[in-house]
């Protein structure tokens, strides 16, 4: 089972405790969440890319040439 660590900090005594079937359900759902966020976040930055990409290719230009332009 996992544990966690406690710490008083007014002694500095530490307790390792067992986690409770509720602590593990909500940290196994915050770790589900988390890598659900992570893959959103990863396809909308490949849909701005591939944007970005489509937009340089209609103008006619290279990234490096729109990035001259911005400066």
């Amino acid at each position: 089972m996992p544990h966690k660590v406690i710490v008083d900090c007014s002694t500095g005594e530490t307790t390792e405790v067992e986690l409770t079937a509720q602590e593990i359900a909500d940290q196994e759902a915050a770790h589900k969440a988390a890598e659900a966020d992570r893959k959103a976040q990863e396809v909308i930055a490949d849909a701005k890319a591939t944007a970005k990409t489509a937009l340089l290719d209609k103008l006619g230009i290279t990234a490096e040439e729109a990035t001259l332009l911005l400066s």
